[in-house]
């Protein structure tokens, strides 16, 4: 009787929309309390609590922890997705599920029991579909711009992204806040945090991700996740789940 978190990279033709791909399935017998902290990433989940049906569910950018209890039966399947699968693969604007999550219809994707069984059968469907509808032409300045943001971890300077992608600070910041509803310096300053998670993790708790010194790194870790990162290394009782589960990614 465990709780299982698994991970799997993508394949390099996905690699624009996918961070990762997670499951979690709770089998210890109880209700396990958790906090879930920003990481940069839209999630697409799909779950179930013992034998409920298949609930699928597109969460928006968190910018701040939430309190979640992940009851006693749950299995969750969910895709890590980058900014870019936000416009090209959901086709919808997630600045009204900031922090929060919306209902998708049953028959997106189209996942069947099978796709179901393993994360290995889920990343196959998956891949197949954001294949399938990424099939299309996309914007070489946006590719561009996400690029960049995920190479430099989020340490990037908007102006410095306005002067690589030839397009204004302005529209830029008016295209992240009308598509994610957030600022790109927030978005950058949130990934940056989410990227220190592999490092607090191992219990390297000075700042990897070009902070200006070690209080910046505490100021900017507390704000985002409410704790400083001596307590999230520590993660009591496995109480953070992206720590919890940062530890089973790929390397």
């Amino acid at each position: 009787m465990s709780l299982i978190i698994q991970s799997e990279l993508p394949d390099s033709s996905i690699s624009h929309f996918v961070h990762s791909f997670w499951m979690l399935e709770n089998n210890t017998g109880k209700a396990i309390p958790s906090t879930v902290l920003p990481n940069g990433m839209v999630d697409l989940v799909v779950s179930k609590v013992n034998a409920e049906h298949w609930e699928i569910i597109v969460r928006g950018i968190d910018t701040e922890p939430s309190q979640v209890n992940i009851e006693n039966g749950t299995k969750m399947f969910s895709i890590g997705l980058k900014l870019l699968a936000v416009e090209y693969l959901l086709g919808d604007s997630v600045k009204d599920v900031l922090n929060e999550g919306r209902t998708l219809s049953d028959s997106f994707w189209q996942f069947d029991n099978k796709d179901l069984d393993s994360l290995k059968n889920f990343c196959k469907k998956a891949t197949q579909k954001i294949k399938a509808v990424a099939a299309g032409k996309m914007d070489n300045r946006k590719m561009k711009l996400f690029d960049l943001i995920y190479a430099a971890q989020g340490s990037i300077t908007v102006k410095e992204l306005s002067e690589k992608v030839f397009w204004s600070s302005r529209q830029i910041n008016r295209y992240f806040n009308e598509q994610f509803g957030i600022s790109l310096k927030t978005y950058c300053n949130v990934l940056r945090v989410g990227e220190s998670f592999r490092h607090i993790s191992e219990g390297k708790l000075f700042p990897e991700q070009n902070f200006t010194d070690q209080n910046h790194f505490i100021k900017e870790v507390k704000r985002y996740t409410g704790v400083t990162p001596k307590v999230l290394s520590k993660n009591k009782n496995a109480r953070f789940v992206n720590i919890t589960a940062v530890k089973n990614f790929p390397s």
